[in-house]
């Protein structure tokens, strides 16, 4: 596999001393792409420069063939989770055809097919390294090695996303870890899988190469997996990796690797345990900006760090309203969906002062990015899954909220006994007493991830209680966990 861009060339305007654009997009993941195509659709001309692979780190190495890995196992879960059907399952994965439908979903690491779509939307591509150059100017190293001059009318936007961090660990470099790029993109299925990191990309890689043949020890530092969601999550998800075989750690800190020979097993020294002996190890212990190399000292920001931007997504401390961030690079919610949601408010605020108009910078208002901080879903793919919205029970009394949970057992709503026999899962909504509506729902089980929409309509749209009781939900459906919520919190 290779890093390198899939050999379709720069197009737009020829190189020019100083080529001007109404916008220039620096990063071209899933944000960059978004804010570009509607500036552009605007009537702002705009190019987006990308150093690697048009569609970023979500298409190639992340969002998609991360899924591509795991939804076949979770298919064959569930069919042996329904009597009748279980009988027609014979053998279990077909490891080699896994992953060639994963190395399809990203497309050979190639980005031919995302190429071709900025040129129907009409926005320009330029090849090579972006850095900031001053006010409104960016200098483009090209992928031949000349360099090419941008400047931007009215904005550059940064969406260069985040990149894996490492620890600084004795014979890490020996050792040759595994970051999620590779975690996402290898050939073959290692007989022994290292994961260090109860994250979620640490359960979701763990799960999915114990489903392919390899046999995965997960080590977490912490007393628990998931720590940022509610405590019950981390529990039945390690609970789910432990009944498919993941052997799950906790309390375990790695604090030395070996791999003596170039082609043999690494020695994973663990704090008050046993080592780990693997053919392979997987660091997901965090993510680092992908600010390096911008020239943000250029206008008085310091390289490396994240980007703090307000509400329009304008990063702070430069003057003029010119320079905006979306995606993980701002690190307010970092997670696809989320990021193009950024990149279309940020689009939406250019536009608007591009052409004079006021701002609506109200709560919850046309130009401000107003879910990151009230409504931000999230799955984990995992099985069970585990899906979430808005604040956590914690989360919310540490914003000063007078709430309640109501807690509810999932596998007794009849739509889950009918997706799955012996169905385990668990629901939660967090009530704002004072306002009575949402701010917060989690839900851990099969399929639980269809579940999350509804919730993210209720906690963003701020539906009071009252008017919830009268959305009916349709039986028997697992969407009757909404009934049996309510009637625990009105007793």
């Amino acid at each position: 596999m290779t890093d390198r861009p899939g050999g379709a060339e720069e197009f737009g305007a020829g190189a020019t001393d100083a080529d001007t654009f109404d916008v220039v997009v620096i990063g071209g993941g899933p944000p960059g792409e978004n804010l570009a195509e509607r500036t552009q659709a605007a009537g702002l001309r705009t190019v987006l420069v990308e150093r690697e692979l048009v569609g970023g780190e979500c298409s190639y190495w992340a969002c998609m063939p991360s899924k591509a890995l795991l939804r076949p196992p979770a298919a064959l879960a569930a069919a042996r989770a329904v009597p009748g059907a279980r009988a027609a399952v014979r053998g279990g994965l077909a490891a080699e055809e896994v992953l060639a439908s994963r190395d399809a979903f990203a497309s050979g690491w190639r980005d031919d097919s995302q190429v071709e779509w900025l040129r129907s939307v009409r926005v320009e591509l330029v090849r090579g390294q972006g850095r900031l150059a001053g006010p409104r100017t960016v200098v483009v190293t090209t992928s031949e090695g000349g360099e090419r001059r941008l400047v931007a009318r009215h904005a550059v936007a940064l969406c260069t996303g985040s990149r894996a961090t490492l620890p600084d660990l004795p014979g890490m470099a020996e050792a040759r870890p595994w970051s999620s790029r590779e975690a996402t993109s290898a050939a073959r299925v290692p007989d022994r899988l290292a994961v260090v990191g109860g994250g979620v990309v640490g359960v979701e890689m763990a799960a999915a190469w114990q489903a392919l043949g390899a046999s995965v020890t997960l080590l977490a530092r912490g007393s628990g997996l998931l720590p940022h969601w509610e405590p019950f999550v981390g529990e039945l998800v390690a609970d789910g990796l432990a009944r498919a075989g993941v052997e799950v750690r906790t309390e375990a800190s790695v604090s030395e690797l070996r791999r003596p020979d170039d082609s043999g097993p690494v020695v994973l020294e663990v704090s008050g345990g046993n080592a780990v002996i693997a053919d392979e190890v997987l660091f997901a212990t965090g993510r680092r900006a992908g600010t390096e190399n911008l020239g943000l000292e250029t206008v008085g920001l310091t390289p490396g760090d994240w980007l703090a931007t307000d509400d329009t997504l304008r990063v702070r401390d430069v003057p003029g309203d010119w320079l905006y961030g979306a995606g993980d690079v701002t690190h307010r919610a970092m997670l696809t969906h989320q990021g193009k949601y950024q990149a279309r408010v940020a689009a939406e605020a250019i536009v608007a002062r591009a052409r004079g108009e006021a701002v609506d910078d109200r709560t919850w208002g046309r130009h401000v990015a107003t879910a990151d901080q009230r409504a931000v879903p999230q799955v984990v793919f995992t099985d069970p899954e585990a899906a979430s919205v808005g604040l956590t029970l914690d989360a919310a009394r540490a914003a000063g909220l007078r709430v309640r949970e109501v807690d509810y057992d999932l596998g007794s709503v009849a739509g889950a006994a009918l997706y799955a026999e012996g169905y385990r899962g668990r629901a939660r909504a967090v009530v704002d007493l004072d306002r009575e509506v949402l701010v917060g729902a989690t839900f851990v089980g099969s399929g639980a991830g269809e579940l999350l929409h509804a919730a993210t309509i209720a906690v963003a749209a701020e539906v009071p209680i009252s008017r919830l009781w009268h959305a009916v939900p349709a039986y028997p459906t697992m969407s009757e966990i909404w009934l049996r919520l309510l009637e625990t919190y009105r007793g």
